[in-house]
């Protein structure tokens, strides 16, 4: 088995978090082909922090140089670049949203459908060991048959700290805002494992000109299952701080911070499982798991156990669902 060549564009925050991990992977499983930024500053950055990585001279060139293309430019660009790596026959593994604008999301993805192109969406829940603690305290009973869901997101500031460099473009409304580039995480978790999302009421507020959303809340059903999802910025001190709450008549078990799994004990105390580490921690090793399931995708293979890697069509479905939100 040859190692799939993988080649990436934009090396902002994404960009650097898959092509470490890629560098760190079996490299019987994945090369790095190559990476290309339009931002001089980034290209020399890549050049002083991984000098070994391959620096291309254009999004064409990385594409003619990879089997796989994995783009995490800014949202307005994900399409152009898609098309062009299938006109190639490449695979895409693409950061969300898929693009600004819904409508042409959708037909992109009709597009790729019948041409069988193979492409998937970077949504890491999909392999995340904590959301599959969930499952199985789901099949243990703990919860019992799950009756609600309810998803929490907070900011002490908006963009993140980590973020900031890209600043003009995520504190925007056109391409920015937590809802796109947190809350369409743990919607896509809901759609996965519990069904289809259908927005019932909703509400947005953008107190600053100009600027993305600072607020919203939402009712909607995955599903069967009716969800909750509430966000804001200055809602907490941390830099971050999320829930994905499950419950049922038995129980309720939750997903804290990106990757602990937790469930509430008789005494009202949240619990974490034996194994559960921090997002720091689990990144890599999460990261990791996509990439077999890039490889796979690529190489024709059948994925590895565990949840599959997000389809087009379900990235589509979550857009629709937070720019509607974001439509106030």
């Amino acid at each position: 088995m040859s190692p799939i060549r993988l080649g990436i564009i934009g090396y902002g925050i994404m960009g650097e978090r898959l092509l470490r991990a890629a560098l760190n992977h079996d490299p019987a499983v994945v090369a790095v082909a190559g990476l290309w930024d339009p931002s001089t500053e980034a290209m020399q950055r890549l050049a002083k922090d991984l000098p070994q990585v391959p620096r291309l001279a254009s999004a064409a060139a990385v594409i003619a140089a990879c089997d796989c293309l994995y783009i995490a430019a800014p949202p307005a660009f994900h399409l152009n670049y898609a098309r062009a790596a299938f006109a190639q026959n490449r695979a895409v593994f693409c950061e969300k949203p898929l693009a600004v604008d819904v409508a042409e999301a959708e037909a992109f993805v009709a597009e790729a459908e019948k041409s069988g192109a193979r492409a998937a969406v970077n949504f890491p829940f999909a392999s995340m060991a904590g959301v599959a603690q969930l499952l199985r305290w789901i099949d243990d009973g703990i919860t019992g048959a799950v009756q609600s869901i309810e998803i929490e997101i907070a900011f002490a500031h908006w963009p993140r700290p980590w973020q900031m460099d890209a600043a003009a473009w995520l504190d925007a409304r056109a391409q920015g805002g937590f809802a796109r580039e947190v809350g369409s995480h743990f919607l896509f978790l809901a759609r996965r494992l519990f069904g289809a999302l259908t927005l019932q009421q909703h509400s947005v507020a953008y107190p600053e000109a100009g600027r993305s959303e600072r607020a919203i809340s939402a009712t909607l059903t995955a599903g069967k299952i009716p969800v909750t999802l509430k966000g804001g910025v200055g809602t907490t001190d941390k830099p971050d701080h999320n829930t994905f709450t499950i419950i049922g008549p038995q129980g309720r078990i939750r997903l804290r911070d990106w990757a602990v799994a937790e469930r509430l004990a008789a005494d009202g105390s949240w619990q974490e499982a034996p194994d559960a580490i921090p997002n720091e921690t689990a990144r890599p090793l999460t990261l990791r798991g996509q990439l077999d399931k890039v490889a796979a995708l690529t190489a024709g293979r059948p994925a590895p156990a565990g949840l599959a890697l997000a389809t087009l069509r379900e990235a589509a479905e979550v857009q629709r669902v937070v720019e509607t939100i974001l439509a106030g």
